[in-house]
């Protein structure tokens, strides 16, 4: 039998060690996080891009009018302020005094700094964490002391927190509610894994686990718990971890099981498309504008991007080197690109098949794409508002002293990553568009706890997960 689950302290209170992981672009909101609450665990809002409502509780659509890219980018943090105080609002009413509600923050996105400390300022007493990963958030410790919140880093190594903790989190080590170690290998969204891992060969996560507790323990934080986020499917998997006095006080997070609940926001099609996924449809790739390692459904969203990448080649505008076969590329054919002869053949081909159109891509090869997929591309591009504090599509920057921008060309082989999670958040197919998953997805088809498309509601869920299974 599988062994009582014991609650712990985290954020003030004793509550299940169970947290609902945060998705952005308001997959976790105000209904999902107050039910994991009122269950007993920890509920955790989408501080990225959540949704806000009209007076009759009508989704608002983040819509941009500001001319300039600086003005669209106010707007969107005008947006995730609002929205996320009214979902902090709706979790606090739904929890019923249960549990914790925490914020999820990237600190990669645009304006993240100015976004954290307008919810925060506006939602004093409803918010009782934040989780932040995507980055090094050094500023996170004080910002949430000063606000008397406590705060969980989103790490993948104990060398990132130790790091982290050394700089900055030792000044407010008393608010640190816990750490949380997400596996990079195994998580869905975007990855921290570094240039000197290796993406195919993924590593057992408890020795890096025990490394952080002993970084930890190092700094006097014995007793402050180490959040396993990344893989977590069955509890049962893990019994070894719990109540293990070599790690310490351990909780865990589940970021894709509570997406195939009753009361989370995403379509019908995106849940029953959930409930066919294999075990290799979830791809770990680099495509994102963040520049980071990402995990999502191998669809067709993704396929395209793969295919993309393929029909890109080395160019030059005059002969060089090996280059010296001229091909006429734009809309009026105006303009002579040279290519290797083995290349111009791929180009060539290319061409019959429709990609009559080439980008220019920073390492300064050229992509070949359909002129639907340019207009597209460089609309997309036009019509950045700033969702990331840096870019390599659109090359947009936070830095002010940069004049917003990254200094680098934009990146066609990346995409607006603002617009396409908007999309499937708000009932587009998601076949076409990204589809974030953690690895373990695939499980949806093989658990017998979803048989015949049964869809549990979040307390459901959870009561389940304390079973084991």
């Amino acid at each position: 039998m599988f062994p009582t689950l014991e609650s712990l302290k985290i954020s003030g209170a004793d509550v299940l060690p169970l947290i609902e992981g945060g998705k952005g672009c308001c997959v976790t909101n105000g209904n999902t996080s107050g039910a994991w609450a009122e269950a007993g665990g920890i509920g955790t809002i989408s501080g990225v891009n959540p949704d806000s409502y009209d007076s009759n509780g009508i989704i608002i659509p983040q819509t941009y009018s500001g001319k300039t890219r600086i003005e669209r980018h106010q707007e969107l943090i005008n947006y995730a302020i609002e929205g996320g105080v009214q979902q902090a609002k709706i979790a606090h009413d739904m929890r019923k005094d249960n549990g914790r509600i925490h914020v999820n923050i990237l600190w990669e996105m645009g304006g993240a700094e100015t976004v954290l400390k307008g919810i925060l300022e506006k939602s004093k007493g409803l918010v009782h964490g934040i989780t932040c990963g995507a980055g090094m958030p050094y500023k996170l410790g004080d910002i949430c002391a000063s606000y008397g919140v406590y705060y969980y880093p989103i790490i993948s190594s104990a060398r990132a927190f130790k790091i982290l903790y050394k700089r900055a989190y030792s000044r407010s080590a008393e608010w640190l509610g816990g750490v949380v170690y997400e596996d990079p290998w195994l998580a869905g969204g975007h990855n921290g894994l570094s240039n000197l891992e290796d993406p195919k060969l993924p590593q057992d996560p408890y020795p890096r686990c025990l490394e952080l507790r002993k970084v930890m323990r190092s700094v006097g934080l014995d007793e402050t718990p180490i959040v396993m986020a990344g893989g977590v499917w069955h509890l049962k998997d893990w019994i070894k971890w719990i109540d293990n006095k070599e790690l310490g006080p351990i909780v865990f997070q589940f970021g894709t099981r509570p997406l195939l609940t009753r009361e989370s926001p995403i379509s019908q099609t995106w849940k029953d498309r959930l409930l066919t996924l294999d075990k290799d449809d979830v791809l770990l790739h680099r495509f994102s504008p963040t520049n980071f390692y990402s995990s999502a459904v191998k669809n067709s969203f993704i396929k395209e991007l793969i295919e993309r990448k393929k029909r890109q080649l080395n160019t030059s505008v005059s002969k060089l080197d090996e280059m010296i076969v001229p091909i006429a590329l734009g809309k009026n054919k105006n303009k002579i690109f040279y290519f290797s002869k083995e290349d111009a053949i791929k180009a060539d081909g290319w061409l019959k098949q429709g990609y009559t159109e080439i980008l220019k891509t920073p390492d300064d090869t050229v992509i070949f794409v359909t002129e639907k997929n340019s207009i597209e591309i460089r609309k997309d591009q036009k019509d950045c508002m700033g969702c990331l504090s840096q870019c390599k599509f659109s090359n947009w920057s936070d830095n002010i002293e940069n004049k917003h921008s990254t200094g680098k060309k934009v990146d066609p082989r990346s995409f607006c990553i603002q617009k396409t999670l908007q999309n499937i958040a708000h009932g587009k197919d998601p076949e076409n568009e990204l589809m974030f998953a953690g690895h373990n997805a695939w499980k949806f088809k093989e658990d017998p706890f979803y048989s015949n498309g049964f869809v549990p509601s979040v307390k459901e869920l959870v009561n389940r997960i304390v079973s084991g299974d």
